[in-house]
């Protein structure tokens, strides 16, 4: 046993020079105070270039180069995004021809169509849940039923026939709502389902068959322009489970088939870190040549930063 009155003699400590260590924050990488009636450009320049400062400069500048080179910009999507208000954002993009593919999980086309038809969507599930209302609006599963069944009829892939069933039937909204501008545009916009998830699937009109169909269409979709990645870059906002596991079997599958799909840029927006984003888009797939990017915030600001930033470099 030591006894306690036993201490270490630390006059033998070995110190060095503060100048001669490799430090990894200097002045020089300091955030500068904003000046009065600067560009938002200017702003970009001020943000300090440590971290997310230097990934949100980094994430900007590659889906910018992307589009100057016609190159793949793919955004996936959990519904959330939808319902933070960013849809005028990703349509402007689209518009822009700097989003060259959509992609949504079964969520995005229930609150995509509600606020073409209705101007509002996301309901208090809270407050419905207890008497067995929630889910139950009519003019949101009719409506999609109906897109369905043209799916079938038209051998469609399902984002495609929710956004022309949109534009033919002179819904109010149309400019608010992706799945209409990519039919608008001839964009694809890919919507990836979960059976079971949804509130379209607890209505007895639900075709489960004809929108697996319509779905496995568009995951033939995604994967063709996954295909073409290659410089491009490749965003999942808000999709925990669902775009991230679809896109690493894309990938896989255009590897699989010959496709050189190795130098591209992956990013992950979300409040939180989860597994499946981190692992399956942002680490795994960029071995090698590409670059992945994680940063954590709100929808709501982070993609009308980015979204200006690249408009800026263009």
């Amino acid at each position: 046993m030591i006894p306690d009155n036993t201490h270490l003699d630390f006059s033998g400590l070995k110190t060095y020079s503060i100048h001669d260590r490799n430090s990894l924050v200097s002045k020089k990488d300091f955030a500068r105070p904003w000046q009065k009636g600067k560009g938002f450009k200017s702003f970009l320049e001020t943000l300090p270039s440590i971290l997310a400062g230097n990934d949100i400069r980094a994430v900007i500048q590659a889906v910018a180069a992307a589009a100057r080179g016609q190159h793949p910009v793919c955004f996936a999507m959990g519904g959330h995004v939808i319902k933070t208000g960013m849809a005028p954002i990703l349509i402007d993009l689209m518009e822009k021809q700097v989003i060259t593919l959509v992609a949504m999980n079964g969520s995005g086309i229930i609150h995509d169509l509600e606020v073409a038809l209705a101007g509002r969507t996301s309901e208090d599930v809270a407050g419905s849940l207890g008497d067995g209302s929630f889910g139950m609006a009519r003019e949101t599963a009719d409506c999609l039923n109906q897109a369905i069944a043209r799916a079938e009829e038209k051998h469609m892939g399902l984002g495609r026939a929710v956004g022309e069933f949109i534009l033919e039937h002179d819904m109010p909204y149309p400019h608010l709502s992706l799945l209409a501008t990519g039919a608008r545009l001839m964009l694809p916009v890919t919507v990836h389902v979960a059976l079971g998830t949804d509130i379209l699937h607890m209505h007895p009109r639900f075709n489960a068959a004809a929108c697996g169909q319509a779905s496995l269409h568009d995951f033939h979709t995604f994967t063709s322009q996954i295909s073409r990645l290659e410089q491009g870059v490749f965003i999942n906002a808000g999709s925990a489970v669902i775009l991230p596991e679809v896109f690493l079997k894309a990938l896989t599958l255009a590897r699989n088939l010959g496709h050189h799909v190795e130098d591209f840029t992956t990013v992950n927006l979300d409040f939180i870190r989860h597994y499946r984003p981190m692992t399956n888009v942002v680490n795994r797939p960029t071995r090698g040549k590409g670059q992945g990017f994680s940063i954590v915030g709100h929808h709501e600001l982070l993609i009308p930063l980015i979204a200006a930033g690249v408009i800026e470099s263009l």
